[in-house]
């Protein structure tokens, strides 16, 4: 029961939160009234079942939560008065996941720098922990912890106004939605316990295409999304395990969604000048349509890499093509001058110099990488997957 609890808890996490939010205007007060009505419903749920309208519920116990809170605090009569009559207002006819993508562009202001934006709206709509959102950013967690008072700060004191912006104030706010969009979507693909994530990221950016379909990084990223999502059932082996690029069962990628994705692709590509979704998207394509691994276009990746900014993980990604291309020892050499950036105590690089030793039957050089590499992953099928391959070189 408790993680059906927490199951149905995680599903209507954005809407509680920002429901107290636009009643009381206060971002941690609704984050702490959200907990506490999760407490409430493991309190509950397993004696009386879960509701018939789960998120109903938690949205009513946060809010008279929150009520409490702001008689105790006397923080004044006006306020009180506000909050009690919304409180039998009905709640939004709005489609679900529709009004979740416009509280996205909600938090998405412009006043906010970007990555504030961004970690914000992770934290409050899809209830990302502090930690899973620094790890997203590659940085410590008290570093995104400072990041994240700071904007909730700024909104306060500056009287952000909490609010759907006007349709002609979408655009200005797109790149933030797309970012959120985006790491969403990498949340659930790459830890298995949260695979929900990047199925909301998908319908939500379905709905970004039809509201915005004039907007080619909007169906870019999706593209993205679905050429990624047609592997996601051959990425675990059924131990659990972590099955690389290499070695998944190309015969039960989900092809319609390989189609889907390249008819998107291509139709917003003939528009010219593609942006940075589209040309991981072309990316993702080539690795999707090659029959088998021998077939990848390496030299395309490296070349389609090149045009996106170099950001620490796209240098580490080009590296990987270029040394499928032209060697591992070419891989090496250019994984090794970012051993001392931002990198460092990212798990993939020490595991893809691992790969590269390997290759080159630098076994014993190889087996220390994996332990670094075993020694820093997160999630248990990269850590199976590590651990099966420290033992493959240390033979």
């Amino acid at each position: 029961m408790a993680d059906e609890v927490a199951h149905a808890f995680a599903e209507e996490w954005g809407q509680v939160v920002a429901t107290l939010i636009r009643i009381t205007g206060d971002w941690d007060l609704a984050e702490e009234c959200a907990q506490e009505a999760f407490v409430s419903a493991l309190k509950h749920w397993p004696v009386d079942g879960i509701p018939d309208r789960p998120g109903a519920w938690l949205t009513t116990t946060a809010r008279n939560r929150a009520i409490d809170w702001l008689r105790r605090e006397a923080v004044g009569a006006a306020k009180l008065q506000e909050v009690t009559v919304m409180s039998g207002e009905p709640a939004p006819a709005y489609d679900v996941q529709d009004d979740r993508l416009r509280l996205m562009f909600t938090c998405c202001h412009p006043a906010l720098a970007m990555e504030a934006r961004v970690a914000l709206t992770l934290r409050t709509l899809a209830g990302l922990s502090t930690a899973d959102i620094a790890r997203a950013f590659l940085v410590p967690e008290a570093t995104m912890s400072k990041r994240l008072t700071r904007a909730k700060q700024k909104i306060r004191y500056a009287g952000i106004p909490y609010r759907v912006p006007p349709a002609h104030l979408l655009p200005e706010r797109t790149p933030a939605v797309l970012a959120v969009l985006y790491l969403l979507f990498n949340e659930g693909y790459t830890d298995v316990v949260r695979s929900s994530l990047s199925g909301e990221a998908i319908r939500l950016a379905r709905m970004l295409v039809q509201l915005m379909p004039d907007e080619p990084e909007a169906a870019g990223l999706l593209a993205l999304m679905l050429l990624h999502d047609a592997r996601r059932d051959t990425r675990l082996s059924a131990d659990g395990v972590l099955v690389t690029l290499e070695d998944q069962d190309r015969t039960r990628w989900d092809h319609t969604l390989i189609t889907e994705g390249e008819e998107l692709l291509d139709a917003t590509l003939r528009r010219g000048m593609p942006g940075p979704y589209q040309v991981q998207a072309a990316i993702a394509a080539c690795h999707a349509t090659a029959r088998t691994a021998a077939d990848t276009d390496w030299p395309q990746i490296a070349g389609l890499y090149g045009q996106l900014t170099q950001t620490p993980v796209v240098a580490l990604n080009r590296a990987v093509a270029i040394g499928m291309a032209d060697g591992p020892a070419v891989g090496l050499r250019l994984v090794d001058n970012l051993a001392a950036g931002p990198l460092a105590g990212y798990h993939l690089l020490p595991a893809t110099r691992a790969d590269f030793l390997r290759r080159l039957g630098r076994r014993s050089e190889a087996a220390s990488a994996y332990q670094e590499a075993l020694d820093l992953a997160e999630t248990q099928a990269a850590r199976l997957y590590l651990a099966r391959r420290l033992k493959e070189v240390s033979r």
